[in-house]
């Protein structure tokens, strides 16, 4: 068929606004994928790339949270073909490193993203976020990062477990391994954290308690599950978090903002023996200091969530079918449609924290 030149927003400097070009799109060679992209969701994780926090491979080209319909496949590729809807993942587990040999493969070492780069017109290859690059009508990625969905879930709200959602509900339920009647508390309460608070929630927890300065996102919270609210601007959130359970703390704390006074906060929020999972993602200049003896002496466990922790094609199609069902509401996450001149505008309404979500439909 040949390469495609299509539209897609591009980061060409670090902190310049984001571009409108023209990217070419290789045909898919072995193992990849040609993807057309329904609809794509606007992520903190754009924004990192946009001002170098990722890494300094400008030029970028942004969109990670996609759903869209298989166009063309490589050679070998058998696990999709045209015509299949699909949610594209960032993580594709390669099934032959050290972790997946363990048995592991949502931490695999080793995950696929397509061999050929997109380029400028000009043959400027194109570092694709996340390995994805879904800010275009069509994109070129791995065949194993397309994952297979019930094609009746709206691409709008499909898309977003491509990252946001998925890492949020899997910090609850993977990582944090919720149970019934168990207590959790969220910090930050952003798209990723209120998708924390939908997980505990869904997996039996009894008192989901959000944790955030702003009064719209405990707001948002209450609609996704949470039991109970703090505004961490008017006291102390760790006395509000074992005030509301029984003066002990909870069985587990999110940090879905990933600072380390959020950490803090987080650490001694729990109660004794409880876990602390972090799916915020810090600054690479961040550092943390806690006192090594209440690390020793709370017992319990520190973990950091990637990605949720998950397997794309196991749990991409429970989190759908669980919003076909109407136990999981992934349109509330969709706060507006956007095109993609509107992208730019987009990363400052979520700095102002006016949106769960703008989504880009193409």
């Amino acid at each position: 068929m040949g390469a495609v030149t299509v539209r897609g927003v591009v980061a060409l400097a670090k902190g310049a606004r984001v571009s409108l070009v023209d990217v070419v799109v290789p045909d898919p060679g072995p193992g990849e994928a040609r993807v057309k992209v329904a609809a794509c969701g606007v992520c903190h994780t754009d924004l990192h790339y946009r001002e170098g926090a990722i890494n300094d491979e400008y030029p970028f080209l942004l969109g990670h949270e996609a759903a869209g319909v298989v166009e063309s496949v490589g050679a070998d590729v058998t696990s999709v073909t045209p015509g299949d809807y699909v949610v594209i993942a960032w993580r594709a587990p390669c099934g032959g490193c050290r972790s997946c040999l363990r048995g592991r493969p949502w931490y695999c070492f080793d995950s696929r993203n397509a061999a050929q780069p997109m380029t400028l017109t000009d043959g400027t290859p194109l570092t694709a976020a996340l390995g994805i690059g879904a800010f275009a009508a069509q994109t070129l990625v791995a065949a194993g990062q397309c994952v297979k969905v019930d094609p009746a879930a709206r691409p709008e709200a499909a898309g977003l477990i491509g990252c946001g959602v998925m890492a949020g509900f899997g910090a609850a339920v993977n990582t944090g391994a919720v149970t019934r009647g168990e207590t959790v508390a969220v910090i930050g309460c952003g798209g990723v954290g209120n998708a924390a608070i939908a997980g505990a929630s869904i997996a039996g927890a009894r008192r989901v308690i959000a944790v955030d300065l702003d009064d719209r996102k405990l707001e948002w919270a209450r609609g996704f599950g949470a039991t109970h609210t703090v505004n961490a601007s008017a006291g102390d959130p760790v006395e509000a978090v074992r005030a509301l359970t029984d003066g002990f703390g909870a069985d587990l704390v999110i940090d879905a903002v990933g600072r380390p006074e959020t950490f803090r906060q987080a650490f001694f929020s729990r109660d004794l023996a409880g876990r602390v999972v972090l799916v915020g993602v810090p600054d690479p200049s961040m550092t943390l200091e806690l006192p090594l003896i209440e690390v020793f002496g709370r017992g319990g466990s520190l973990k950091s969530s990637w990605y949720g922790d998950c397997l794309p094609t196991r749990d991409f199609p429970i989190l759908i079918d669980l919003y076909r069902s109407g136990r999981l509401d992934l349109d509330g996450f969709v706060s507006e449609t956007i095109g993609l001149d509107d992208v730019e505008e987009a990363f400052a309404k979520m700095g102002r924290g006016e949106v769960l979500r703008s989504v880009v439909v193409l």
